[in-house]
């Protein structure tokens, strides 16, 4: 609970701007983006998303994902952990904030685990090479895994959460 509370806190100011941004811009909100002068669609006529959707969809759950490595493994697990999530991202519709509490730290974790079988073996002139690369191979495997894997284990287990409150609610049991 810790450590997944420690992933959310550093983004609350996210969260409460996105909260914010919903509450303003939504089409029932006073500013409804479809009407603000021009902003309803674009050049080819298609609908403009505004901001709401994509902050929910992208921009939490990557905030989320980068703690979660920086965590893990500071600067160089965030940015493998983003990579990954954005497979998880992908693969749904769904915001992904599950998938990118465990991507993220998991993706951190692997690339720990990679650099530590061969730590000290690189020689002088070449560790930035070997690093990026290996970070590069890794999280782009992990991107691939992530859409294809566990983007459809996280989304059966999300569809299986909701059922399970939407039973509470029809049954009223929603204080449970």
């Amino acid at each position: 609970g810790t450590f997944l509370s420690g992933m959310i806190m550093p983004n609350i100011a996210a969260f409460i701007a996105w909260g914010f941004i919903t509450a303003l811009f939504i089409e029932k909100g006073p500013f409804p983006i479809a009407v603000i002068g021009g902003f309803g669609v674009d050049d080819a006529g298609a609908a403009n998303p505004g901001l709401v959707g994509p902050m929910v969809r992208y921009m939490l759950p990557i905030l989320i994902a980068a703690q979660g490595g920086r965590m893990v493994y500071g600067v160089r697990g965030a940015v493998v952990a983003v990579v990954a999530t954005m497979g998880v991202i992908m693969s749904t519709t769904e915001p992904m904030f599950m998938g990118a509490m465990i991507m993220g730290p998991l993706a951190a974790w692997l690339m720990m685990k990679v650099d530590a079988i061969w730590d000290g073996k690189i020689k002088p002139g070449f560790e930035m090479l070997v690093n990026n690369f290996s970070a590069g191979i890794l999280s782009a495997g992990l991107a691939v895994a992530s859409f294809y894997v566990f983007g459809p284990i996280f989304r059966a287990i999300s569809d299986a959460l909701g059922s399970g409150v939407d039973w509470l609610i029809a049954h009223s049991l929603l204080p449970l």
